[in-house]
C-alpha cells in the first residue's frame, strides 16, 4: 500500500477518533493486519482492503487522501444505566472500542459521555433506549454542582444510576431519589462520582455510527 494511503488513514484516525478495531469491524479488513498498516510497519494489503477502509470513513477515495473527513463528530457510549435496577456497565468498552453516536446539534463534543438507559423504570421521564450526555469532571467524588440534579452517578459496587442526588445524613453519603414516583428511593449511598445530566436525548433521534 502506497505511502501517502498510510499518511492519509493515520491523520483519518487521529482526526475521526474511531479506533482501529471499529474501521476493522466496520470494513472487514482484518484487525490485525489494519493495526499493522496504521503503524506503518506493513504496506501488505491490497486495493480491495484499502477501499473498503475508505468506506468505513464515509468518505470518497480522493477525500480520504486529501485529508477531508466527514464533519459529523461522534460521541462515544460508555454503558447503560437504570434507575430501579442495578446496572454494572460503566467502562463496559475498551477505550474507543464501543458504540458511538453522532453529537446532537447545539451540544459541544469536548469532554462529553453518553450512556444509554437501560429498562422502563425512568418512565415517563427517560425510556429504554434515550441517551444521557453528561461531561464527568472528575473521576472521583461528587462535585457541589450535581447536588440537587438529576445526575448520572456511580456507586462504591460499580452499579450506573441515574438518580435525582441530595445531601445524605452524613458526610459522604448521598440520598439518591427516583425519577418514578412509584421508585424506592435510597438513602445514605456512598457514591464513586456524579455527573449531571447535560442532554437528554430521545432513542428515535440517536443517530448511531
Amino acid at each position: 500500500m502506497a505511502e501517502n494511503f498510510i499518511k492519509a488513514l493515520q491523520n483519518a484516525l487521529e482526526v475521526s477518533g474511531i479506533s482501529v478495531r471499529k474501521i476493522a469491524d466496520r470494513s472487514g479488513v482484518p484487525y490485525e493486519r489494519l493495526r499493522q498498516v496504521a503503524r506503518g510497519r506493513t504496506t501488505s494489503t491490497n486495493a480491495d482492503d484499502a477501499y473498503r477502509i475508505v468506506d468505513a470513513f464515509g468518505v470518497t477515495y480522493e477525500d480520504f487522501l486529501a485529508g477531508r473527513l466527514s464533519t459529523t463528530t461522534a460521541i462515544a457510549i460508555a454503558g447503560k444505566v437504570g434507575a430501579g435496577a442495578r446496572v454494572p456497565v460503566f467502562d463496559a468498552f475498551p477505550k474507543g472500542g464501543g458504540p458511538q453516536v453522532v453529537c446532537p446539534p447545539g451540544l459541544s463534543p469536548r469532554g462529553i459521555v453518553a450512556v444509554e438507559i437501560e429498562g422502563d423504570s425512568m418512565e415517563p421521564i427517560y425510556s429504554a433506549g434515550d441517551l444521557l450526555f453528561y461531561t464527568r469532571h472528575t473521576h472521583e467524588g461528587v462535585p457541589s454542582e450535581a447536588i440537587e440534579r438529576r445526575c448520572v452517578c456511580e456507586d462504591t459496587e460499580g452499579h450506573g444510576w441515574v438518580k435525582l442526588i441530595k445531601p445524605g445524613s452524613a458526610p459522604g453519603v448521598f440520598h439518591l431519589i427516583a425519577l418514578n414516583p412509584d421508585a424506592i428511593n435510597q438513602h445514605d449511598v456512598q457514591l464513586k462520582w456524579a455527573s449531571p445530566v447535560r442532554l437528554h436525548w430521545p432513542a428515535e433521534l440517536a443517530k448511531f455510527l
